[in-house]
């Protein structure tokens, strides 16, 4: 419960609807309202005589924006500086804000809170529902003296701005690992020789022997090198046409239909005995000779990229497919093989260290959030 007072934004704000005629010579800014209260940002900038609705409005800087029909998923914010003047359609609601009673500051953080999107969400509970312009303005913001605002915002600036920078440092400390590893990789390959997929991570296929009363716990591949995930288990009864092949731990994954932008990866002891549909190609490295995570690391670097894109041709994304001919015919670096473990160790580490970063990353994603509850609750 808040310790301020809770008033009607109607008290504190006032719908401007105002629209005017498009000149087809001029040339205009459109905005867009981001989802969970993101903010406003450029859409397009657009010639007159493109726009097909004639009757449009004007934003003004440091006006609330509030879109008719994503407000129920945090379609709002304030205007800035750099949109004054964008336009949007009527699907839009444009309400002047009173700075002699609340700050523009301390409104833009009310309204990336629990509090207020809770009160939108009432609102418009269905997909298609959307709300009216005289329903913002009987939303309750708190409100205390501006001089207790200003105080308020000063205070959220300074907590952001902390968190801001320790973002950034995570994200240096990230780019920085991952610089260091493909520096590793080049050194441990340099002079190493060239040899075909086929000869080092011959491709293998498991068929599964489909049954009615069987249940496969599928797998997939994310791409831009994002790893593994689990898919919905299937059931035997309900499938028909499918052809399922079984993935081992160890095994290097490869979406034929998305190996292109990324869709590699390694299968691990989690994955073991999962399923692949035909869509997934494994590769099984030969002992002693390489590995699925120095093959998987290879192959999703800018040179090995390459090969796969060339290997996957197409006009179009779903036309390019990775044939299994043509992969086994990709050369890949193989060095010593002790190499490739020190190499795979490394990466060990850095994993270690960006799941450490992710967790770090959750935590400081709920701060903002947490200090802004405290912030309205008159905690802060």
């Amino acid at each position: 419960m808040s310790k301020f007072l809770l008033v009607p934004l109607g008290k504190v704000i006032s719908h401007r609807k105002e629209f005017i005629n498009i000149d087809d010579d001029i040339r205009y800014k459109r905005c867009r309202v981001q989802a969970h209260a993101r903010g406003i940002i450029l859409r397009d900038q657009i010639e007159g005589f493109q726009i097909r609705t004639k009757k449009q409005q004007v934003c003004r800087s440091n006006e609330l924006l509030v879109a008719e029909i994503d407000a129920k998923v945090g379609g709002y914010g304030i205007v800035p500086p750099k949109l004054d003047e964008a336009i949007v359609s009527s699907h839009y609601f444009l309400y002047s804000i009173d700075e002699s009673k609340v700050d523009v500051s301390f409104l833009g953080y009310f309204l990336r809170t629990h509090q207020f999107y809770d009160q939108v969400k009432a609102k418009g509970t269905t997909n298609y529902a959307a709300i009216r312009a005289s329903d913002v303005l009987t939303y309750k913001i708190p409100l205390p003296p501006l001089t207790e605002q200003r105080r308020i915002v000063a205070k959220i600036n300074a907590l952001a701005t902390r968190i801001d920078e320790t973002r950034k440092l995570r994200e240096e400390i990230q780019q920085d690992a991952q610089a260091m590893l493909h520096s590793a990789f080049q050194q441990v390959i340099e002079g190493a020789e060239y040899q075909p997929m086929a000869d080092v991570a011959p491709i293998v296929r498991r068929k599964v022997e489909i049954k009615m009363d069987g249940e496969y716990p599928e797998l997939g591949v994310r791409s831009f090198g994002k790893g593994v995930f689990h898919k919905p288990t299937l059931i035997g009864a309900e499938l028909d046409w499918q052809k399922l092949y079984c993935i081992h731990s160890g095994d290097l994954v490869i979406s034929n239909i998305k190996a292109w932008e990324g869709a590699i990866a390694v299968a691990r002891e989690k994955d073991h005995n999962r399923v692949g549909s035909h869509r997934y190609i494994t590769c099984m490295p030969q002992e002693s000779i390489t590995t699925a995570d120095f093959l998987c690391f290879y192959l999703l670097t800018y040179e090995g990229i390459g090969q796969i894109q060339a290997a996957s041709p197409g006009s179009a994304d779903r036309n390019r497919t990775l044939a299994m001919k043509r992969l086994e015919k990709i050369k890949v670096p193989i060095p010593d093989y002790d190499k490739q473990l020190w190499f795979n160790r490394l990466q060990q580490k850095v994993a270690a260290i960006q799941q450490a970063q992710a967790g770090n990353q959750t935590e400081l994603d709920a701060l903002l959030p947490a200090i802004l509850d405290r912030a309205f609750k008159g905690e802060l």
